[in-house]
């Protein structure tokens, strides 16, 4: 451990230049006097390096010196694949290994891209989880991230929606999908691949029993069909709705491509007020409701005569926790919002905060 953090230290260095011991402690998470002792044991090993004090003062290496240790490793290599992702790597336990190994090509670069590089990362970022959840926080996911990559049987008891809620499952992890801040695993389970919401994991046992993964298995692949498959069973009814041009405009926001889409192609002519019939697909009623809601008086449900008259309940509900003599008697000052902006989408603001 000690060895990576000298050789890190000398490849900070030769990437960037001048750095003061306090800057060095926070880059490889150490304190300062650490850092004091590994500078004195580089320099014990010949190492050109030399410090200058006052305000502009720290460490460098002299000029023209270079460590030419900068070779990836097995897993340095393998952690790159998800160098766009430093919040996901790090949750896989791949987060050291990634910095480590985006350290060494920062140092092999040539001055004018190695600045080309540090620009990059000044001006682009992937935040995959959306705007108002943070991702999974699962205990286990560096433990199911090992295991798929040795190949090894794991024990879980896992949490689901049917009843038995609880279950024991033996699974043979073929690899992890991160989708939407959401982890999953795509394991085998009595002969067959099924799709585990890694969060929903109780229960972990790692054990020492290995598996064959198929040869010829594409999880990218794999994942796209499963997408397919769960889409075309999930959405199984159909409803007929009217949508004001705003309706409309947020439809994209609020509710699903696929819903989006079918708005799209069966619309018909708008009327006099710019109202479009469409027939979209919904997954059940209750769900269809809820998601309608969003849009609140921009909808109007018109079949099934089950979804209308659930939407015509909410609203009278609704009515009834707000009657009139409620309101007050002049609107409240507008100040700065302190929540999503209006006309936002839980999952998708129109406006940045």
């Amino acid at each position: 451990m000690r060895a990576s953090r000298l050789l890190s230290i000398l490849l900070l260095l030769q990437s960037r230049g001048r750095l003061t011991a306090r800057q060095l402690a926070g880059e490889l998470e150490v304190s300062v006097r650490t850092i004091y002792r590994d500078v004195e044991s580089l320099h014990a090993a010949g190492i050109p390096l030399y410090g200058e004090a006052g305000h502009e003062g720290g460490y460098r290496l002299m000029d023209g010196f270079r460590t030419r240790l900068t070779g990836l490793t097995e897993r340095e290599a393998a952690a790159l694949s998800l160098a766009g992702l430093p919040g996901p790597a790090a949750d896989l336990g791949l987060g050291a290994l990634l910095a480590a190994a985006e350290l060494k090509i920062e140092a092999a670069l040539p001055a004018g891209l190695r600045e080309e590089a540090r620009r990059v990362r000044a001006h682009f970022l992937l935040d995959a989880p959306g705007w108002y959840y943070d991702g999974d926080r699962s205990p286990y996911l560096p433990e199911i991230a090992e295991a798929v990559w040795t190949t090894r049987v794991v024990h879980v008891r896992y949490r689901r929606w049917a009843e038995p809620c609880e279950v024991e499952r033996r699974l043979e992890p073929y690899g992890l999908v991160l989708k939407a801040g959401k982890w999953y695993l795509v394991a085998r389970c009595d002969g067959a691949l099924r799709t585990y919401r890694v969060g929903q994991i109780l229960a972990l046992t790692v054990t020492d029993e290995t598996f064959e993964r198929p040869e010829g298995f594409d999880l990218e692949r794999h994942w796209r069909e499963h997408l397919a498959g769960f889409r075309s069973r999930l959405l199984r009814g159909h409803a007929v709705v009217r949508l004001s041009p705003r309706g409309r405009e947020r439809l994209g926001e609020v509710m699903s491509s696929a819903v989006a889409g079918a708005v799209d192609e069966t619309a018909g002519p708008p009327d006099e007020r710019g109202w479009v019939a469409a027939t979209v697909p919904i997954e059940s009623v209750t769900h269809a409701r809820t998601e309608f809601l969003k849009l609140g008086a921009e909808v109007e449900v018109l079949e099934p005569a089950e979804l209308r008259r659930e939407m015509a309940a909410t609203a009278h509900a609704l009515a009834a926790l707000y009657p009139p003599a409620s309101r007050p008697a002049s609107p409240p000052a507008q100040g700065p919002a302190s929540g999503p902006a209006q006309g936002s989408a839980a999952g998708s603001p129109s406006r940045l905060p």
